[in-house]
């Protein structure tokens, strides 16, 4: 059995995902801090793929920056996956708990991000004709986090091949139910608050006359 750094299991993990996890599973590895480091870095990842890709690949207006949809689509949404994956496979009779999932979700993540920032730096020095390599780039960070996330899960909850699958169109579908419910939320308390500022209003005006 190996032993590592908290950065050599990470590295483990990445270039060696099916021996890595169960590895990381048996010898109850896994920083919180590197996945919280990992989290960010996707957040940074996205906002530097929005502003900073070369200007003939990309497609936003960056004159306008919001950060909002970009901390959604990382932050929220990766612990919405974790809240979600903990959730179905408590019902599946699954053996990941709420950090191990959130730990191996965030060290999967590492080739998207990485291939990410690569993307941007050659999307500066490419011209349009040469995109196909930063399309290859992409499309290898995503299907090596992909597998990795996959894989990761399988030993997090000591499922099948199959299992796993099913468990992670469970998992996404619950994401879509919580984002559902969140947006729900938010909507009924914007008009409470609407609702309550205006009866304020009304009798801080009656008071006043």
């Amino acid at each position: 059995m190996y032993e590592f750094s908290p950065m050599g299991w990470l590295k483990h993990c990445v270039f060696h995902p099916v021996e890595g996890f169960e590895d990381l599973r048996w010898k109850k590895q896994g920083s919180l801090k590197i996945a919280f480091g990992i989290v960010f870095l996707l957040f940074v990842a996205m906002v530097v793929d929005r502003q900073l890709t070369g200007f003939q690949f990309n497609e936003n207006y960056v004159k306008v920056f919001n950060i909002v949809p970009l901390l959604v689509q990382s932050v929220v949404y990766f612990f919405t996956w974790v809240i979600g994956n903990w959730a179905i496979c408590t019902l599946l009779d699954g053996e990941g708990t709420l950090k191990r999932i959130l730990v191996y979700s965030a060290y999967s993540l590492v080739p998207y991000i990485v291939c990410t920032f690569i993307a941007v730096i050659f999307s500066n020095v490419l011209v349009q004709e040469e995109s196909i390599w930063i399309t290859a780039i992409t499309y290898l960070g995503v299907g090596w986090s992909v597998v990795l996330m996959i894989q990761a899960m399988r030993a997090a909850h000591q499922y099948s091949f199959g299992k796993t699958l099913a468990s992670i169109v469970g998992t996404l579908i619950a994401m879509l139910l919580i984002l559902f419910l969140a947006i729900l939320l938010l909507s009924l308390f914007q008009q409470v608050y609407v609702f309550g500022y205006s009866i304020y209003t009304e009798i801080a005006y009656r008071i006043r006359g």
